[in-house]
């Protein structure tokens, strides 16, 4: 029995449901670094990294991490000949991964983000591609209840997250409006994304991973 047909039998996926759905992504190649700032040393850390990469992101509430960089790149030799973004001593901690994702700074909402939602993932063994596809129809849900989408990034070389997904937002009240979306425009969306309905979007995501890290991120400008 396939992972999708069983899915279907426990009431997690609607009959039917799309094998593809519209989807940010691309074919980006980013070097992506997460930094953790020496203790007392983040604003050094961010004065130091900004302006050396198109996006950086602060962490406000969430992982462990204190910046995320994405940093585009025409080939793994030119992102490795790329100079450091920062002093030693301002790190206290580092990871690195090459991705290949969409054009985020030509999204729509880039440009006036204040908020950030970042999603991290690790899929269970032979998984990955069904937890690509769990994201492409969450992004299909969120466009029918008018919520921004994610764009995906899918792990090629480096760390060991296979894939995460970054939400865009004016604010911090545009973030919460997820909430005003009535419930049966809610289930509609769900089910129209291929899902059994809304509450078993999170069931099937967990079904898929072996663990996520969700953060909540800034801009730095």
């Amino acid at each position: 029995m396939n992972a999708t047909l069983a899915l279907l039998l426990v009431g997690l996926l609607a009959p039917g449901a799309p094998a593809t759905a519209p989807a940010l992504r691309g074919d980006v190649l980013y070097k992506m670094t997460l930094l953790r700032a020496a203790p007392g040393r983040l604003l050094d850390l961010v004065a130091a990294v900004k302006g050396k990469a198109p996006i950086v992101f602060r962490h406000s509430q969430g992982d462990h991490w204190d910046l995320m960089v994405l940093a585009p790149a025409k080939s793994y030799g030119d992102a490795g000949a790329a100079a450091a973004l920062a002093a030693e001593e301002l790190v206290a901690w580092q990871e690195e991964e090459f991705v290949r994702g969409p054009d985020l700074t030509g999204l729509p909402g880039f440009a006036e983000a204040g908020v950030v939602h970042i999603e991290m993932f690790h899929a269970l063994a032979g998984k990955r591609a069904e937890l690509l596809r769990q994201r492409e129809m969450e992004n299909t849900y969120l466009g029918a209840t008018g919520q921004p989408q994610n764009a995906i990034f899918v792990r090629e070389l480096g760390a060991s997250w296979d894939a995460f997904t970054v939400g865009l937002y004016r604010s911090w009240r545009h973030y919460a409006e997820a909430q005003d979306v009535p419930p049966d425009k809610d289930e509609a969306a769900a089910r129209g994304a291929g899902f059994a309905g809304r509450s078993a979007i999170g069931p099937y995501l967990r079904a898929l991973i072996l663990d996520h890290h969700d953060t909540l991120a800034t801009v730095v400008r």
